[in-house]
């Protein structure tokens, strides 16, 4: 019965400490930039002013629009609630990687679609680049999850945590593409550099930020959330993934909330290092991704893991 209550306190600390990273890593970037820059907690403050004014929907648009927020951010609640922390899971939704892609993929689909509906011009723009985007991200975040899957012979995530913190897994070739292909799955995924610029507010050039234009109030709030639940996901999972993970509970989180606080300062290092690509190049960088997932897969074919 303990051991119930804590894997929930566990899983459920995602959905309250998902904000905390974006501020994390703004705070870095700031320190790396010599500026003082906002609180980690600056998220948390937008969120709770966000959520205290009222939503406001375009002229026209249907019940597509306003189901988008809410939608978003329930599958990426069920997506941190599906993803293990460590080596514990509840099994709210079972703990399938294929059931943790589609609930991504419904995330997406749903701000996409209601950046159609209104029909504003940025919005469209910002959705459409995203879903270019994704067209190359969602099979290199499949083919990375494969390359880890192989490993323990089992598509349950829980498995392949277990399995990841073999040591004997971290001298495998197969191992670092993955490592490589997921690192690029993070940036993508969180829209940082030099995939996508968060800072800016420049409706020519923003492809996250984009979709959620025509937004205020609570709908912006849930959304905003999704995207910081999109950092603490793909964070927890690399650190999960390639970080030998040490088989006691308090052990096993202290090396996860350290992992994620490294991760935290290198996607500041990135950002602070490179320039935001040219969007025509981003899919270019996505292949290159695909190619080194192609060969991990080779190398477990030649060491007859297939």
């Amino acid at each position: 019965m303990r051991g119930n209550v804590l894997a929930i306190a566990v899983q459920l600390s995602g959905l309250v400490l998902a904000p905390l990273l974006p501020g994390v890593i703004q705070t870095i970037k700031a320190r790396l930039q010599g500026r003082v820059g906002a609180s980690p907690l600056q998220p948390y403050r937008d969120l709770r002013r966000l959520w205290g004014k009222r939503s406001v929907a375009p002229h026209d648009s249907t019940y597509v629009y306003r189901l988008a927020p809410s939608l978003s951010a329930a599958a990426l609640a069920c997506a941190v609630l599906v993803a293990p922390i460590g080596a514990s899971t509840i099994g709210w939704l079972g703990s399938d990687m294929l059931v943790l892609i589609g609930l991504l993929a419904l995330a997406r689909f749903s701000t996409a679609a209601a950046a159609w509906d209104p029909g504003g011009g940025f919005s469209l723009m910002g959705a459409g680049r995203d879903l270019m985007f994704s067209v190359f991200a969602e099979p290199l975040l499949l083919l990375a999850f494969v390359l880890v899957a192989i490993g323990s012979h089992s598509t349950d995530l829980v498995q392949m945590v277990a399995a990841a913190g073999d040591l004997h897994v971290a001298t495998l070739p197969a191992h670092w593409c993955a490592a490589l292909a997921f690192g690029l799955v993070v940036l993508v995924e969180t829209g940082r550099q030099p995939i996508d610029n968060p800072d800016t507010h420049l409706e020519l050039t923003m492809v996250h930020e984009g979709p959620l234009l025509e937004y205020a109030g609570r709908d912006l709030a849930m959304l905003q959330w999704t995207a910081a639940a999109r950092h603490w996901l793909m964070l927890v999972l690399a650190v999960n993934f390639f970080v030998p993970m040490p088989a006691t509970v308090p052990w096993n989180l202290l090396t996860l909330a350290l992992g994620v606080a490294g991760l935290c300062a290198l996607v500041a290092l990135v950002e602070t290092s490179l320039a935001k690509m040219r969007i025509l190049r981003v899919p270019v960088l996505l292949g290159a991704g695909v190619a080194t997932c192609m060969i991990g897969l080779a190398s477990w074919i030649a060491q007859g893991a297939l």
